[in-house]
């Protein structure tokens, strides 16, 4: 059955009876996103809903529906691996509108969010594979792939984060993918598949939506679209939205004075005067965080002879966000005080092509993808200068002239205003193809392999300012500019890869698979200070005479690493009866190695994750219970960890090994014919186990016996909670002729501790445990449908991160500086409490 967004829900028995039950069934419960029982029921007559002949009503079972996780069209439920799947219809009963919201419905997955707006550097971590590193622009690749239909969406910085409207359907793969998917598929794989054109009839959809964020702004989201054939073979689809995400980080007035300038910054909006001792900035602004995003995306779909399909699309998004969405617990809940600009756009677009068919027997698929996006910035780095300044008191160099000879002002100069902000501008670029051909799966033995290219790149410019700054320490050509990271970075990938399966019997399967993969990874460009005695590092690094790298006064750095290696994997299912099957697998993930900035450091090298699980999935209770788990063993070598070194320059280094082990299960419970029950939870326990001396040999090798190790064996990976689960309940039911619903879901993230590093660890504190409760309901009558909800509904104050803006033993130090007994950091919290009503009408 094809999934669609109207939900046919058939008859239901009278609600007077039921509802006390459903209400009660609601509040006490919540929803998971599982595949397996996404869709709604069949119209009558068909699917699980349709009547026996012999007329007796039959009672409703779970439905199915189709996954592509191995590349190739199959029920999940046969599919061996730990997979889990939100349809159309879940995610729009759970609104979700963007990454973090279907990211709580999966247990196997952890978001680590950058503290901005959009989602430049936030991380995917799944199953506990996570090293909590500062997610910057020079730092390794991500652990999870992130793709949209057939084209990868995860770039150097992290993924783009989609709309999620007119989606089909989300699929989780836990555990290592490298053999299908590659080298950014380490731990796990996201995939984001959207509604296809459709040339069998029209269709179209608009939805609006209001809503307001507790003790913060009012938003809205306007989406639609539209479904056009032009003939039996040829069929259009074209979706848009709007949307404004209402600000609930408050930038409250407030002051900061510098020991070594004598001055004082005031970020009040009105009141403030000018003078050579106080610099007004007027940043204060209440909801200081609010954001919008517009988007189109539009795919063809044209179905040639002998079935063969081709199918161009394009999709762009523009993303606008202000402020910070981090509060700083010193000044107050939801609450910061800072004085510069503060914003991110993120511009993308990307055009795809997918071209399907047959050669005889064989379907064979060629997908191609090429993205194109730029992002540019404004950050406060006040902080920075001001813990620097209070402890080393750097500010004393920063003057509006500048004698090298003395180090210090020249006459006539005078210290300023030492506050940094920062200038980003990021280009990326990403282009793949893959070409791969597939076996009819019902043959004894059957394979699916082919060819995989990939090209992404990544202009980085970071420009540290100082309003004022002089000329002679500013770097040559940036006027005010203290630090200038001007470089380009490139990660190229080539691979052959398949997989075979063999049916030793009808019910016994093995499947072997490999991954032949090739690598080259670049760093070129400058980064570092201007000639002024400051530090080695920038244009006392450039070799005379200066050759320019872009706008830069030199290339400063230029390397490479270059590797060839492979990953592989082993299978064995067997389906006791067809409703129930177990399986085991061996399989192995991988990141590639890369270059360190500084040079002092070796390049860091690729780490690998090797992965031993079991897993089950059963149907019961004819097809109205199923319960699906998995046990697994992963072993981490060598992991990549990024740390801030001498000032502040990401370092990178294999900080040896972790081991993960865990659990996940999942049910999906009709329990009667109008309540759905279904929920999912996930136990690990990841630690490491050797110690970590944040030291590397000449080779790159992580060294282990110190005598003080920054984290010794036995350590909890950060970010993962060692539990995390979800519960839903929905309850459908009539009333007045019309479809209706009431709808609870329960999400908890267990405790989490926010650095690897002991020492970081103890600044910033654990991320404590939190719950939350979303609540909905609606009615739908035709074609249109009306729905009300309550996200976190009793106003949780969970934390998805911490982070200070330098080195914590600098900006998060106890005790130190007046006023700030436990350093400065900031916390990034969950959404809070938001209302809404949404109205929805269809068009057939």
């Amino acid at each position: 059955m094809r999934e669609t967004r109207k939900g046919n829900r058939g008859r239901r028995a009278p609600v007077c009876r039921r509802l006390p039950l459903a209400m009660a069934v609601c509040l006490a419960c919540s929803t998971t996103a599982w595949a397996q029982a996404d869709q709604a029921p069949a119209p009558s007559g068909q699917g699980a809903d349709a009547a026996p002949a012999n007329g007796k009503t039959k009672a409703k079972t779970l439905d199915t529906i189709t996954v592509t996780a191995q590349k190739r069209a199959e029920n999940p439920q046969k599919v061996p691996l730990s997979l889990d799947v939100l349809g159309t219809q879940k995610l729009d009963q759970l609104d979700v509108r963007d990454f973090s919201d279907f990211v709580k419905y999966l247990p196997a997955v952890t978001f680590n969010p950058t503290s901005g707006g959009g989602q430049r550097g936030a991380q995917v971590y799944m199953r506990g594979v996570a090293d909590g590193g500062d997610n910057n622009h020079s730092g390794p690749l991500p652990s999870v792939g992130v793709y949209l239909d057939e084209e990868p969406i995860t770039t150097i910085d992290g993924p783009l984060n989609l709309q999620i409207y007119d989606i089909a359907r989300v699929e989780s793969l836990a555990g290592p993918q490298g053999t299908l998917y590659g080298a950014s598929s380490q731990s796990g794989t996201l995939r984001i598949i959207t509604n296809k054109p459709d040339p069998s009839h029209f269709s179209a959809q608009y939805v609006v939506e209001a809503n307001a964020v507790d003790h913060g702004g009012a938003g809205y989201v306007a989406q639609g679209f539209v479904n056009q054939p032009f003939n039996d073979h040829i069929a259009l689809r074209v979706v848009g939205w709007s949307r404004h995400d209402a600000g609930f980080i408050d930038n409250v007035p407030g002051t900061r004075t510098f020991p070594s300038w004598g001055g004082t910054i005031d970020n009040a909006d009105s009141g403030c005067v000018d003078s050579p001792v106080r610099v007004c900035t007027g940043a204060a602004r209440r909801h200081y965080n609010d954001g919008d995003t517009r988007g189109l995306r539009a795919a063809l779909k044209i179905d040639l002879d002998d079935g063969w399909t081709v199918s161009p699309s394009v999709i762009t998004q523009r993303s606008r966000t202000n402020g910070l969405f981090a509060y700083d617990p010193q000044v107050g809940f939801e609450q910061i005080t800072h004085f510069y600009p503060e914003d991110n756009t993120d511009s993308w677009t990307q055009a795809a092509l997918t071209v399907q068919g047959k050669i005889g027997a064989f379907d064979l698929t060629y997908a191609f993808a090429h993205l194109n996006r730029h992002e540019r910035s404004d950050l406060d780095y006040n902080d920075y200068s001001f813990w620097y300044d209070s402890l080393l008191s750097y500010g004393k160099f920063i003057c509006d002239h500048y004698d090298q000879a003395t180090s210090s002002c020249a006459p006539g100069g005078h210290i300023i205003n030492p506050s940094q902000h920062i200038h980003n501008v990021d280009g990326f670029r990403k282009t793949s193809h893959e070409l791969r051909i597939s076996s009819p799966a019902d043959w004894r033995l059957s394979f699916v392999g082919g060819f995989y290219w990939q090209r992404q790149s990544h202009d980085i410019l970071q420009d540290y300012l100082i309003d004022g700054f002089s000329p002679e320490q500013s770097v040559p050509g940036w006027p005010n500019t203290l630090w200038l990271t001007d470089q380009t970075r490139v990660d190229r990938d080539e691979a052959l890869f398949g997989e075979a399966t063999y049916k030793i019997t009808d019910d016994l399967k093995a499947t072997a698979g490999i991954r032949e993969f090739r690598v080259h990874n670049s760093l070129d460009g400058f980064f570092g200070f201007g000639d002024w005695g400051w530090s080695s590092q920038g244009v006392a690094s450039c070799q005379v005479p200066f050759v320019p790298y872009n706008g830069a006064p030199c290339t400063e750095v230029s390397k490479s690493v270059r590797e060839t290696n492979h990953v592989g994997k082993f299978n064995l299912s067997w389906q006791i009866d067809p409703t129930k099957m177990i399986y085991a697998t061996w399989s192995e993930g991988y990141r590639p190695g890369g270059v360190n900035r500084r040079s002092t450091l070796p390049p860091y090298l690729s780490d690998f994750l090797t992965n031993y699980e079991a897993g089950w999935k059963t149907s019961w209770a004819d097809g109205r219970f199923r319960w699906n788990g998995a046990v697994f063993d992963e072993r981490w070598k060598d992991f990549q960890f990024t740390v801030l070194g001498q000032n502040s320059l990401p370092e990178i280094h294999n900080a040896n090994q972790a081991r993960i082990n865990g659990m996940e299960t999942n049910i999906n419970w009709r329990a009667t014919d109008d309540l759905l029950i279904t929920g999912s939870a996930a136990w690990y326990d990841a630690k490491l186990t050797a110690n970590y001396c944040g030291a590397t040999d000449a080779n790159g090798h992580p060294i282990t016996d110190c005598a003080v190790p920054l984290a010794p064996k036995g350590t909890q990976l950060p970010i993962t909670p060692k539990f995390k689960a979800n519960l839903i309940a929905r309850y459908e039911f009539q009333v007045d002729g019309m479809d209706a619903y009431v709808q609870g879901a329960f999400v908890h993230v267990g405790r989490r501790t926010s650095d690897l590093r002991a020492i970081e660890r103890s600044l910033l504190g654990d991320l404590p445990a939190y719950n939350t409760f979303d609540f909905s309901a609606g009615i739908r009558h035709g074609n249109w449908a009306l729905d009300g909800f309550l996200n976190n509904a009793f106003g949780a104050r969970g934390e998805m991160g911490r982070f200070s803006s330098c080195t914590p033993q600098v900006c998060a130090a106890h005790g130190v500086v007046p006023g700030y007994p436990n350093g400065q950091y900031y916390i990034i919290p969950i959404q809070p409490r938001t209302l809404g009503l949404r109205f929805t009408q269809d068009f057939d």
